[in-house]
């Protein structure tokens, strides 16, 4: 991994980004880090198959097995995946589609229509929880039992299929009993093929959230049977008669080449879109790009990039549904960084802004089977948090910073005389590399002799005498004048 990363990083400071009219945080800084952070968020999904592997496009005529491999919430991107699946599995002849899930569970509409398209399928389906310690949590458990075959491998769990709102809290109790009925009839539906006993722990799932090991479900009847791998799986699958649309169907399967269906490069950015470690970080980097923007505007890539963040940050936590409560209260966190940026208090406002940052990302994920990301929440806040004081600080320090352009920089500045002035005559001044009109306000000057620039009516300067002060600079002939050397004073 990390001479991966190394590379990444490299061809980022490398890269010439273009140059912003002010001075603010530098773009690599920001895209570094996000290369890091997304870089480091990857995890590639393991295969633990002992059978031989093919992708979709090495498939021969021979008897075939396609594999499809989900982690994650329930998405649209798994129906799209597995109607993908089962698709090309009937336009080659496959044997059956292997569907290794491991989930938290997700929406109820997507859950539905996955069902639907999963008992019209013409091919036979296996759902396999899988790998040790994998999950088919809330909805997984529908879909897990609405497949031909549902298998588990040792050491995982289903169930927990109790109904929740939206954004992950209780429901109203009338609501909730309507929906706890409609979903306890859906997955009675689907698990009374199994037995009683596999029919009454499908209803408990729905309506007391009731949950069961691998070896747990087998002796219920919940799962068909139970194998450590992929090639344990086809060797117990053998044989087996499965109830299609047009009829029973036996498997043959113990020798088939596994043809590994792959996600759309598509599929697989939104589906890594959805994980909860990215959503946050695409939310921070969203916010913090639009700080740099609006703060130091300039070029537009800031703006661009954080613009682009928020979006597909707000695609993942709609996936996600969210918690409400805690989406405000991000909102909140990342409104005190904003005003930290433009009125710097020395880092109160960004202290408030880690803490409801932490109090919305613990809200955020507060849903069945998604695990808040603490370390994530916890290294974005404070690096958040540091980003923001230091914009603030470099903007401060640029407002601070003495005007040196413009006709305010002439008021203070210091210019010599042309030829003597009396109080309320107008002459010339050499001030700054120009000739300007100036007019004496009190007492009389010398030719070549200092004045101070006390303001500026129009092309005319009021100008005071300096006392006491010698003059190193030799101006340049006046128009119509020859030049004149400055006096000496001791």
């Amino acid at each position: 991994m990390w001479p991966v990363s190394s590379r990444v990083v490299s061809a980022v400071m490398a890269f010439p980004f273009p140059r912003l009219s002010r001075p603010c945080l530098p773009y690599r800084v920001i895209i570094t880090w996000l290369a890091f952070l997304l870089i480091g968020s990857f995890q590639p999904t393991p295969l633990d198959a002992a059978a031989p592997l093919q992708t979709a496009e090495e498939s021969s005529d021979a008897t075939s097995v396609y594999l499809l491999t989900f982690a994650g919430p329930v998405t649209p991107v798994l129906e799209s995946y597995l109607i993908q699946a089962i698709n090309n599995a009937e336009a080659t002849g496959a044997a059956a589609v292997i569907l290794q899930l491991d989930t938290p569970g997700g929406s109820v509409e997507v859950t539905q229509s996955i069902i639907q398209h999963m008992l019209a399928s013409p091919i036979p389906l296996v759902v396999y929880v899988s790998p040790s310690g994998a999950r088919a949590g809330s909805a997984g458990t529908f879909i897990t039992l609405a497949a031909h075959v549902a298998a588990m491998a040792p050491n995982t769990s289903i169930g927990a299929a109790s109904p929740v709102g939206m954004s992950g809290e209780d429901v109203d109790a009338t609501l909730a009993a309507k929906i706890t009925n409609i979903l306890s009839a859906d997955i009675e539906n689907l698990a009374s093929r199994r037995g009683d006993a596999a029919t009454e722990w499908a209803i408990a799932a729905v309506q007391d959230a009731a949950a069961a090991t691998a070896k747990q479900a087998l002796d219920l009847g919940v799962i068909d049977l139970i194998a450590t791998d992929l090639d344990d799986l086809l060797t117990q699958l053998e044989g087996r008669s499965v109830e299609l649309p047009g009829g029973a169907q036996p498997l043959h399967v113990a020798h088939a080449q596994i043809v590994i269906q792959e996600m759309t490069p598509i599929q697989r950015a939104l589906n890594l879109l959805v994980d909860p470690n990215l959503a946050t970080i695409l939310l921070s980097l969203g916010v913090l790009g639009l700080v740099v923007e609006i703060r130091t505007p300039g070029f537009g890539v800031a703006g661009i990039l954080g613009a682009v963040c928020l979006i597909l940050a707000f695609y993942g936590l709609g996936q996600l549904d969210a918690n409400i409560t805690g989406l405000t209260f991000m909102v909140i966190a990342l409104a005190l960084f904003v005003a930290e940026a433009f009125t710097p208090t020395f880092g109160v406002l960004t202290a408030g802004g880690i803490i409801a940052f932490l109090l919305g990302g613990a809200l955020l994920f507060d849903t069945p089977g998604i695990a808040t990301p603490w370390p994530t929440l916890i290294l974005l806040a404070l690096m958040l948090g540091g980003l923001t004081i230091l914009i603030g600080q470099q903007a401060l320090k640029a407002q601070s910073r003495p005007v040196v352009t413009g006709s305010e920089a002439l008021i203070g500045a210091t210019g010599v005389t042309s030829a003597p002035l009396t109080a309320g005559e107008t002459g010339s001044i050499f001030v700054q590399g120009e000739w300007w009109n100036a007019r004496l306000t009190s007492g009389q000057v010398a030719a070549n002799a200092p004045v101070r620039v006390l303001a500026r009516e129009g092309l005319t300067l009021s100008v005071a005498p300096i006392n006491n002060a010698s003059v190193a600079v030799v101006p340049p002939s006046a128009p119509g004048e020859q030049p004149t050397q400055p006096d000496k004073e001791s």
